[in-house]
């Protein structure tokens, strides 16, 4: 397998997006437990094939043979089969593979993190109408996502039929393959009492107190409206009469304006509860609330949400958990077995939810105020997630017995193992697919709108460089031109697209006195040089010092 990683980085920074831990975990699995023989990671840095495993795997042995490539090697990627990016984005690099090894030469697969940001649908709907083919996937990471892009991608195909006349157009596989976790260490990292007890020492919580915990960003507008989760909690308490509270281990992406507004909000709606705001990007700490926590609650009503890796963490560690019904939540966790789904309410189709898309659309509107105001029109039931805390603080054995669960759901069905076993399988089916497929008969190597800008824009000049056009040398240019030019860094601007300086003299002792083409000096190279020194021929003739016209038009 190749897998594009373009940044080459294995380490997250602070308030890191969920799609990039759940991508570096992803990776890490494939390469330790998919069963390949080699996964290549193409990327824009300079890593050696030591540091990726080091970076990737640590000192853990076993697992693939790792080695470094660029993505524009299309012929070693080509001998991958396969090639995994963490995004949907794929239209560009059904291009590039076009024109440089063919359609059938591998398959493409991306990754669906989100579906709301209506630039990334407008994305991944370029997939109608480039040359993505059926042996290409865009993996979806629950049923909700799959029925959605199902319905986005007929919905288009219908609109181009129309518009252009024909059938459907073939749109990418959509197969459903969740995210995962590392069920042993968050275990590991949950069954700790000494944690357990030192976590609640430190905040003052009783042996007899219930610890909810959220864990994630702190953003109102992009994960999950606080004030449900408050309420619910107050009811759960006062119902109850024991002592709860509250851990929110995250980030607030505004900072304190933000704070500010979740400790407003939980004196208001959680008054008797001990609201605690700690730091997420701590993973030591957040290993302790895994084991000072009882219960576990998400209350998710924002689109941007599409699978949601913390209740599956959650699980893992043991924890009851309470969250809303809503697109993958529903998926990862059965209501009743290892937890409660609330119900959720959403707004009615058109009117100002049509208006809120189109302002956004039209950049009237930025993404997070778009799906922000969407969500504080989202409902979640508060009184049966009041109910269903409430239920989990009378009952212990309910929290162990739905706690179990979760870990045999995560052990079955979301630990990496599992999940990377299902990536290699799709990569096999892939190349079934393609391997079944009838030879290539399309036309047209190019993006005709991201091609070659040369060919694109042939028409601006007078003329175009061509293997036939004649060149020689002006009078009085000597190789003192070449080093004059590499000494003057305007001249040096773009340096790597062209041949070397000496090359370039090579050029003049090659012209001499004469007009030769361009052809006849690329021969007098070897073949991999002759792309750079065709482009340092355009180089030397802009600074004069080579000419294309005929001597008499000089």
């Amino acid at each position: 397998m190749a897998i594009y990683h373009p940044s080459g980085q294995f380490n997250l920074v602070n308030n890191p997006f969920g799609k990039d831990v759940a991508n570096l975990e992803l990776f890490r699995a494939l390469a330790a437990h998919g069963g390949f023989d080699q996964v290549s990671f193409l990327s824009q840095a300079t890593l050696s094939d030591a540091d990726l495993r080091k970076g990737l795997l640590g000192d853990a042995p076993g697992g693939a043979a790792l080695t470094t490539g660029s993505l524009l090697a299309q012929g070693a990627v080509a001998q991958s089969g396969v090639m995994l990016r963490g995004t949907p984005s794929l239209s560009d690099i059904s291009w590039l593979r076009r024109r440089a090894v063919g359609d059938r030469a591998y398959s493409l697969m991306g990754l669906v993190h989100t579906l709301a940001p209506p630039a990334l649908r407008a994305e991944m709907a370029t997939a109608l109408t480039s040359p993505i083919q059926p042996w290409d996937a865009l993996i979806c990471t629950s049923p909700a996502v799959q029925d959605a892009l199902h319905r986005m991608f007929d919905e288009y195909s219908g609109f181009l039929a129309d518009r252009f006349g024909g059938a459907g157009n073939p749109k990418p596989y959509l197969p459903l393959i969740p995210l995962g976790v590392d069920q042993p260490v968050i275990a590991a990292r949950a069954d700790r009492p000494q944690v357990r007890a030192q976590v609640r020492e430190e905040l003052a919580i009783g042996q007899d107190d219930i610890l909810v915990l959220w864990l994630g960003r702190l953003s109102f507008f992009e994960k999950a409206a606080p004030q449900p989760m408050f309420r619910a909690i107050q009811e759960a308490a006062q119902a109850s009469g024991v002592k709860v509270h509250f851990a929110m281990v995250g980030w607030f992406p505004n900072g304190d304006q933000d704070r500010a507004r979740y400790q407003a909000a939980a004196q208001a709606y959680a008054p008797s509860v001990a609201v605690h705001f700690l730091d997420g990007n701590d993973q030591g700490r957040v290993g302790s609330f895994w084991a000072a926590s009882d219960i576990f609650i998400s209350l998710v009503d924002n689109i941007q949400e599409t699978f949601g890796i913390t209740p599956v963490e959650a699980m893992a560690a043991g924890l009851p958990v309470v969250i809303s019904d809503w697109d993958g939540y529903r998926y990862t966790v059965q209501d009743g077995e290892q937890g409660f789904l609330i119900p959720t309410l959403g707004g009615p189709p058109g009117g100002v939810s049509v208006a809120a898309a189109e302002r956004h659309v039209l950049g009237l509107d930025s993404y997070q105020l778009y799906v922000g105001a969407l969500a504080q029109h989202t409902a979640v039931h508060v009184g049966r997630a009041a109910e269903a805390i409430a239920a989990l603080i009378a009952s212990p054995d309910l929290r162990r017995r739905m706690g179990a669960a979760g870990r045999q759901r995560v052990r079955e069905v979301f630990d990496w193992p599992v999940v990377a076993r299902q990536y290699a399988a799709l990569a096999d089916e892939l190349t079934a697919i393609r391997e079944a497929s009838p030879p290539d008969s399309t036309q047209g190597r190019f993006n005709p709108v991201k091609g070659d800008p040369n060919r694109d824009f042939g028409g601006f000049p007078t003329d175009v460089q061509n293997l036939e056009t004649l060149l020689h040398v002006r009078p009085g240019v000597t190789a003192a031109d070449i080093d004059r030019a590499m000494g003057l860094e305007l001249d040096r601007f773009a340096g790597s697209w062209r041949c070397t300086g000496p090359e370039c003299v090579q050029v003049l002792d090659i012209l001499g006195a004469e007009s030769r083409s361009v052809k006849a000096v690329l021969l007098a190279f070897p073949t991999e040089r002759r792309r750079p020194v065709q482009m340092g021929l355009m180089w030397m003739c802009k600074l004069g010092m080579l000419d294309w016209l005929p001597s008499e038009a000089s």
